[in-house]
């Protein structure tokens, strides 16, 4: 089995002279969830080479067995500094993608031509396509097989506009991932803040936040074994 990982090149964290770019937790659950199952994963970032991490993903308070076990993988920590441009990347060649979150995605995937494009044409193969947190950003102008955006109608969750309200970014981001799920159509849901969430709906895999990373890893392991 072969799945790409596509992460965020973004770093700025709008205008606040913060740094922001991908959550750990959510490239590193997924990715030894994945890894441990013998599955070959590519990473690829809009830009290529080295994958920003949010700083804030990097403390103490967001410290998980996964964050740790990244923390001393030398080879998994050379793969995040040296991924694939995307648009070297095709679909063909991958049985699935999935997108890590992190506050990045709501600026670059969200509008990235080549990454809206991938995922089409994954979905139009009906592969299986994971979204964890804030990464379902990049669904924002993605359409399905039949013109419309391809969450409507569809069950999803993503980063709740009560999550981004605790930590005090609602004024800072481009837009909330629930408001724009909802705005397309989406049939929105979610469970308590920070509480572990992941929906599918078809091909379509989505988690709401940090806590849910490794469900949507399982579940988009589940479905390529059908």
């Amino acid at each position: 089995m072969n799945v790409l990982f596509v992460l965020t090149s973004h770093d700025k964290l709008g205008d606040t002279g913060k740094k922001t770019g991908f959550w750990v937790e959510e490239f590193a659950g997924p990715y030894y969830t994945l890894k441990d199952k013998g599955v070959n994963i590519t990473l690829a970032t809009p830009e290529g080479g080295k994958a920003p991490i949010d700083p804030s993903s990097t403390t103490e308070d967001a410290s998980t067995e996964s964050t740790e076990r990244y923390d001393n993988d030398l080879e998994a920590q050379e793969r995040i500094a040296n991924t694939t441009k995307l648009s070297e990347v095709k679909a063909a060649d991958y049985d699935a993608v999935f997108y890590p979150g992190g506050h990045g995605p709501l600026w670059d995937l969200s509008q990235d031509k080549t990454s809206i494009a991938l995922i089409e044409s994954f979905n139009q193969a009906q592969k299986p396509i994971g979204f964890v947190c804030h990464a379902p950003a990049a669904l924002k102008n993605v359409k399905g097989t039949d013109g419309a955006p391809l969450v409507k109608g569809k069950k999803v969750t993503g980063f709740a506009n009560t999550e981004e309200q605790a930590v005090d970014l609602v004024d800072v981001v481009p837009f909330l991932v629930e408001d724009m799920l909802k705005e397309n159509g989406g049939d929105y849901s979610k469970v308590a803040d920070w509480d572990e969430y992941a929906l599918q709906d078809g091909n379509l895999i989505t988690g709401q936040n940090p806590a849910s990373s490794n469900k949507v890893a399982e579940m988009l392991y589940d479905s390529l074994k059908k």
